[in-house]
């Protein structure tokens, strides 16, 4: 293994791991300040401009939480500002997004089965819809129609189902998946670039010249926060699907996308309701539990889902040497302790396939991967893996998977 390599492979880590301590960082204090906010009580005896206040307890202390309406009359010399969680989130996200899905589209993002494009091409309609996912979203929050909060989510939710349907007709199901939920994310992070944090900004300007703040700026400010607390839970999904094939392979993908956004909401909207000190939805919960049942149901490789799935039905005793054939010819290129394909430095998730006894302990993931779900091999079958290949290996994991 050359230095290159390794030196690659650990700033693939580190991306990684800065995006996940940024993320936890960011969706601790979205869910922290939501809860705060809807557990803020009105009584008598509060200062001048306060809306409400909440008593917490944590770690051994009290905290008493005030919150103004607007802005204090006077602000204090220090200031906390919470953006940069947001902002390190979504650079180190994009960056790993570039790193996998962009340098190495032919693999991730394309599936030529789906739609034969180049490499640019996908990438460029990946960037696109970014963009565009952001643009459609602040129009639609600026127009008569944000001013219905739920009007507005019912249209979001409908054009973010056309854009994963859509998606699934352009790129990869694991491609479409992370770019679903890079749009959601970009979304989420602009709204405190572009939106939340420009807000705040002219709320202390105008208290420093002493002028009355526009209390439309901090309803703008808290109706974009309440969104990207409600679209967490799914992106959360969204980016770490590249786990599941039979979320991403499946002939259903898109709206399976629309049944996880469905389930995240739905579980937000019970702890917000509780949070608000409102009768709990318990309704919230069999709409989640539904949902799920939902996607296992249309994950499941039967002619219901419209997905051809390889089974091992028909198919005479398979030797152990004709299906390491097969995963030596077609997997072990990338599935090896050097790969050979171009772009992959080190075997995926560390899954080698070289010998017989690394074939045993992978034949359940070789089975679902291969011929449950077909998401592999990558780009739309590169190693071009025939259909015949597909169930041997299932007539293979269906008798036991037995190695000599």
């Amino acid at each position: 293994m050359t230095l290159a390599i390794i030196a690659s492979e650990w700033a693939s880590f580190l991306i990684r791991w800065v995006h996940v301590i940024a993320g936890i960082a960011w969706i601790g204090s979205s869910f922290y300040f939501v809860h705060l906010d809807l557990s803020l009580r009105k009584h008598d005896g509060l200062a001048q401009g306060v809306g409400g206040e909440a008593w917490q307890v944590h770690g051994g202390g009290f905290y008493n939480m005030v919150k103004y309406v607007v802005a204090p009359p006077h602000l204090p010399k220090e200031l906390t500002w919470f953006k940069w969680e947001a902002y390190a989130t979504w650079l180190s996200g994009f960056a790993m997004f570039v790193a996998l899905y962009y340098t190495n589209a032919e693999l991730y993002l394309i599936d030529r089965t789906v739609l034969d494009i180049a490499p640019s091409t996908a990438i460029g309609i990946s960037l696109a819809g970014i963009v565009l996912g952001w643009v459609i979203y602040d129009l639609m929050c600026k127009s008569p129609l944000g001013r219905n909060d739920l009007l507005l989510g019912l249209v979001g939710f409908v054009l973010l189902v056309a854009a994963s349907y859509g998606f699934t007709k352009v790129f990869s199901g694991r491609g479409a998946f992370v770019q679903i939920g890079a749009m959601i994310g970009t979304i989420m992070v602009a709204s405190v670039a572009m939106t939340i944090i420009p807000n705040q900004r002219k709320i202390v300007i105008d208290l420093l010249a002493g002028r009355s703040p526009d209390p439309a700026l901090g309803a703008a400010g808290k109706q974009r926060s309440v969104h990207n607390n409600y679209l967490t839970l799914p992106v959360v999904f969204l980016m770490i699907s590249n786990h599941y094939p039979l979320a991403f392979a499946s002939h259903w993908n898109w709206l399976i996308i629309a049944l996880v956004v469905v389930i995240g909401v739905s579980v937000r909207h019970f702890y917000n309701s509780g949070h608000a000190h409102k009768p709990s939805p318990w309704w919230t919960w069999a709409v989640a539990a539904a949902a799920f049942l939902a996607i296992v149901f249309l994950s499941a490789p039967s002619a219901f889902t419209g997905r051809s799935a390889a089974t091992g039905a028909g198919v005479q005793k398979v030797a152990f040497s004709e299906v390491q054939e097969i995963i030596t010819s077609r997997c072990s290129m990338c599935h090896a302790a050097q790969p050979v394909w171009e772009g992959v430095g080190v075997p995926p998730k560390g899954v080698m396939l070289e010998t017989p006894d690394q074939i045993r302990t992978h034949a359940s993931a070789i089975y679902v991967q291969a011929a449950a779900t077909r998401a592999m091999p990558p780009g739309g079958n590169l190693t071009e893996i025939s259909d015949e290949d597909r169930r041997l290996i299932a007539a293979w994991y269906e008798s036991g998977a037995p190695v000599p």
